[in-house]
């Protein structure tokens, strides 16, 4: 059998059906590795062959995915629950928190709703109050911090949710500055990693990070319908089993293997993270998320990050020579792998949207930033021909 081609920085080899000319669209939605696809493939093989036979192998792989992300994460596996996207890790973890009254949500205006919506929802039915911090700054984060340290010393803050990375403009944000904070106000830090986990470092413990949420589908390069929550250890014992479904039980899946007498109804609900694996999860979308935490994990995050910088450096020169703006924080610390600028004056951003792609140039443009987001497959010389691509859009 012929050996699979190993990843390598700056190489699309992996990807040998991708149309586009340049990917520059990671922020958004990863494409398809030839890796991630044989594991989905060999998953559909395997229930074609075994049908119920494959179930208990494939359920094993989880718990070695668990094992490499919380590698990638400075964790350990037992911190972590398997969920379907941010979202459903974040929407458990804000009904399953246990609220006191007078409780306070700090949101942030701007973020992306994944990281809004399950707060106002839990506001909403245990009476909390949300206050909101401004919108950060990439060239002034001090602005957002001082708007923080002011909303934490009002007191009953027990929850300051944020993005690793903000959506629009690629800012990182300074999570270990905001861990300090809320550990000093007795607070905890959620974070949304989406943006960030795959090609920025993240150590949740140095960051001081109490709840981190992500899915596959971006920068890890997996697919839709797979993802993580991450619970500190000591903050399990505070999370109610309001989620909890037949698989949270201790021993859950012993009564359909190990004969009878094992179906009880008064299991004991996990004291662990994973209890909020509360049924059936998508066995192809986490075989695929597994082979592609294990390209990562071969490349290092940290050279991943260090890759992708001298891309965006030169997008970003060649950009700000054409009259765009750039949002791309100054501060090297507060950088991430996505560069977003907004477009000339009297250019049309949805017209040169459609032209860019037209032209093969992979992007997005959220709430009306121009997204380049590159990865570890990306490479300088793509660089040219992104460049050529927008004088040819631009007229």
């Amino acid at each position: 059998m012929k050996t699979p081609p190993l990843p390598q920085l700056g190489h699309r080899t992996l990807f040998p059906e991708l149309q586009s000319r340049v990917y520059l669209a990671h922020a958004a939605v990863s494409p398809v590795s030839t890796p991630v696809r044989e594991a989905v493939l060999a998953v559909l093989d395997a229930y074609g062959q075994l049908g119920v036979g494959a179930f208990p192998p494939w359920i094993a792989q989880r718990q070695r995915l668990k094992e490499v992300i919380a590698r990638l994460i400075h964790a350990d596996a037992d911190d972590l629950a398997l969920v379907q996207s941010t979202t459903a890790g974040l929407m458990a973890l804000a009904l399953c928190l246990d609220w006191r009254p007078g409780d306070r949500i700090l949101l942030t205006r701007g973020e992306f709703p994944a990281n809004v919506t399950p707060w106002q929802q839990a506001a909403k039915q245990f009476g909390l109050e949300i206050a909101w911090l401004p919108q950060p700054r990439p060239n002034d984060i001090s602005e957002w911090l001082d708007a923080l340290r002011q909303a934490l010393r009002a007191g009953h803050v027990r929850v300051v949710a944020v993005s690793a990375v903000q959506f629009q403009t690629g800012l990182q944000m300074p999570l270990e500055a905001i861990g300090v904070l809320c550990q000093n106000a007795g607070a905890e830090l959620v974070v949304d990693a989406v943006q960030a986990f795959g090609a920025v470092p993240l150590d949740v413990q140095r960051l001081g990070i109490d709840y981190l949420a992500c899915g596959a589908h971006k920068w890890c390069n997996g697919l839709e319908g797979a993802g993580f929550l991450y619970v500190a250890k000591q903050r399990i014992a505070a999370l109610q089993p309001r989620m909890a479904g037949w698989l949270s039980h201790e021993d859950g899946l012993g009564f359909l293997f190990r004969g009878a007498g094992l179906l009880l109804h008064d299991r004991p609900i996990r004291q662990r993270a994973d209890f909020l694996e509360i049924g059936n999860l998508s066995t192809a979308s986490f075989a695929g998320m597994g082979a592609a935490v294990d390209v990562l994990e071969s490349l290092g995050i940290q050279a991943i990050f260090d890759h992708v910088q001298p891309i965006l450096d030169a997008l970003e020169d060649g950009l700000l020579a054409r009259s765009f703006t750039s949002a791309r924080a100054t501060d090297p610390a507060l950088r991430s792998c996505t560069l977003s600028l907004l477009p000339p004056p009297g250019v049309d951003l949805l017209a040169l949207h459609k032209l860019l792609t037209a032209a093969g140039i992979a992007h997005s443009v959220p709430d009306g930033y121009l997204r380049l987001a590159p990865h570890w497959p990306n490479a300088l010389h793509e660089v040219p021909v992104v460049l050529a691509a927008m004088d040819e859009a631009l007229g």
